[in-house]
């Protein structure tokens, strides 16, 4: 396998969580009186941090959202990973593979560390990450499409960002990937090709991603 360092996304990439959390958060929006349709919230706030709602609402609006914003969306959406969440399928055939093959990975995420282990204790995906593979926006100053989340993880794990892939399905995570130096892989399954404009190929089965990253042919894009 030609790279020292796999860097998962977790929500839409690991968690099978955006379609969750999207459909929570645009009703959640327009109940406080800034309509948004589910696919307004994909379009916007996919693969980003909270801060990216509260910016862009002030932006559009010139209103703040309520102080207590985050504190009701996670209550929201985590209760509602609790009754549906699943791991994308395939997920766990890939990081076995990965620990067989000896090839480090980690995950990388716009969400909080709160997030990422309810959905992994919900999914069973916590037996294949640990603290010291687990990182978040919250540990760095800027989230995606900045690119320090994606160094941050690189320099913890030690890799070099140019022997690092990231795996992708929202634009704003290509862009911090390809901006961090690091090839990036797109998965398709909810995001079309062309939003993930730059990614080094694509994928629409995680099964898939084992060819991608050196085990057969692949579809090079």
């Amino acid at each position: 396998m030609r790279y020292d360092l796999v860097i998962f996304d977790n929500d839409g990439v690991l968690v099978d969580s955006e379609p969750i959390s999207n459909t929570i958060l645009a009703g959640y929006l327009t109940e406080l009186g800034h309509p948004t349709s589910y696919e307004d919230s994909l379009r916007d706030y996919m693969g980003a941090a909270v801060h990216r709602v509260h910016d862009l609402i002030g932006e559009r609006t010139g209103q703040r959202l309520p102080d207590d914003f985050d504190e009701t969306l996670h209550a929201r959406v985590f209760a509602a990973f609790h009754q549906e969440l699943e791991a994308v399928a395939g997920t766990a055939d890939v990081l076995k593979q990965l620990v067989e093959d000896g090839v480090p990975y980690c995950v990388a995420s716009s969400g909080s560390h709160e997030r990422i282990r309810v959905g992994h204790r919900k999914t069973g995906l916590d037996r294949w990450f640990r603290d010291e593979n687990v990182f978040s926006a919250e540990d760095v100053g800027r989230g995606k499409p900045a690119p320090d989340l994606f160094l941050h993880a690189a320099a913890r794990m030690g890799a070099a960002p140019e022997r690092c892939v990231v795996i992708e399905d929202s634009r704003l995570g290509v862009q911090a990937a390809l901006a961090a130096g690091m090839d990036v892989y797109g998965f398709t399954a909810m995001t079309p090709e062309e939003t993930l404009a730059g990614a080094r190929g694509y994928f629409g089965d995680m099964r898939e991603l084992l060819t991608l990253l050196g085990r057969g042919p692949a579809k090079i894009g």
